[in-house]
């Protein structure tokens, strides 16, 4: 049983944990929630790339077809990736720039893997969706805000395991659940908050810890980077830029890779020259068909002259629990009523973090010696 000093330092450390983080948290969750449907609600707006109905088996184009298709939209630029949606292998996404080199100059060509067509779509870098997910991956202060909101999730997990710690004390004398309609406003909304918060402990802790380490992805990647990355590619990464002429057929670049991996299909692919490759290789980044293996990418270095592979690795730890936590986020792992699930949840989570606010503002104009009712719970502010 916690003594009554303990009990306020746990009571301090829960409430102003959650006060430095409620506004964001209250952020995150509002932003969150269209961000849980981002696929449906790009499609009611028309901010989607759709390649048109085909019949099923519709053979597909090379892939030197659709990278000859992007180079002729931009003629003066250079292929730097190019990638396929986890659950449509119908279009290509072409990212042109003007070296190798990383730069926020890029241009996005949309080909339909089915007949190369250039598929129309909408600008990038701006939009709803766009200003929504800026405010929730780094609020639009790049890693200095990503690193920033990293900091207010571990202040929620703090709040949370300090609600929890308190919560067993302030039950003692009532049921589990108990809200007690017979006292003040701020009684019954203490109760409220209270349940509410034990009720979606487990999921505001889920959504916290991703969120935390994914804020942390952009390091995680460079480390990755500079070190099993760099040590795959040994000797590779001195070599001049192969030039275009001197390079192989995409397309059996990636039929090697492909067969090298049996039972995969890409996902990304980085050219020779950028950031997630040589000056040597074409690096193909292949998943897995079942819910586990397709978030987990797993890299296969072509040989950009010969078409031949070169080496193959696996994902650090680090970075499995990176891809792993990314669709849980966002409720992406159960299709439509798991994320039907995740915006419900989201949505209690926005009234427990505004009522922890509530109370504590209450509590703030109560008069001096007015007894307290208890304390609030997980992720709020009271």
């Amino acid at each position: 049983m916690l003594s009554a000093r303990a009990i306020r330092i746990w009571s301090a450390l829960h409430t102003w944990s959650s006060l430095v983080c409620t506004a964001f948290m209250l952020l995150l969750c509002l932003t969150g929630l269209p961000l849980i449907f981002h696929h449906e609600i790009g499609h009611l707006l028309g901010t989607e790339v759709e390649a048109p109905a085909m019949p099923a088996g519709t053979p597909a184009v090379s892939l030197d077809r659709v990278l000859e298709v992007a180079r002729a939209q931009y003629p003066q630029r250079i292929v730097q990736f190019a990638s396929q949606e986890e659950d449509s292998s119908d279009v290509w996404f072409v990212t042109m720039t003007p070296t190798p080199a990383p730069t926020d100059d890029f241009q996005q060509v949309a080909v339909d893997a089915r007949t190369g067509a250039v598929l129309p779509a909408p600008p990038l870098h701006q939009g709803f969706m766009w200003v929504m997910d800026k405010l929730h991956v780094d609020l639009f202060a790049g890693q200095p805000g990503k690193l920033f909101l990293g900091v207010m999730g571990l202040l929620l997990l703090v709040s949370i395991v300090s609600g929890v710690v308190l919560y067993a004390p302030f039950m003692r004398k009532l049921a589990f659940g108990e809200v007690r309609h017979d006292k003040s406003r701020r009684v019954r909304w203490l109760d409220l908050h209270n349940l509410l918060g034990i009720v979606t402990l487990a999921w505001l802790l889920v959504v916290g810890a991703t969120g935390v380490l994914n804020t942390w992805a952009e390091l995680l990647q460079q480390r990755w980077q500079s070190t099993e990355l760099a040590a795959l590619l040994g000797g590779y990464r001195e070599q001049p830029l192969i030039a275009q002429a001197d390079r192989a057929s995409a397309q059996r670049a990636l039929e090697a890779a492909l067969a090298h991996a049996p039972g995969t299909h890409v996902s990304f692919i980085a050219f020779p020259g950028t950031t997630f490759s040589s000056p040597r290789h074409l690096t193909f980044y292949l998943r897995g068909n079942d819910p586990l293996t397709s978030r987990l990418p797993q890299p296969v270095l072509v040989d950009a002259g010969t078409a031949q592979v070169t080496a193959a690795a696996r994902l650090p730890w680090y970075l499995i629990a990176l891809q792993v936590s990314r669709p849980l986020h966002f409720g992406d792992y159960g299709g439509l009523p798991m994320k039907i699930l995740w915006a419900a949840l989201d949505l209690v989570s926005i009234v427990v973090l505004g009522s922890g606010l509530y109370l504590w503002l209450v509590r703030r104009r109560a008069p001096a010696g007015l007894p307290d009712a208890g304390v609030a719970t997980p992720g709020s502010a009271a």
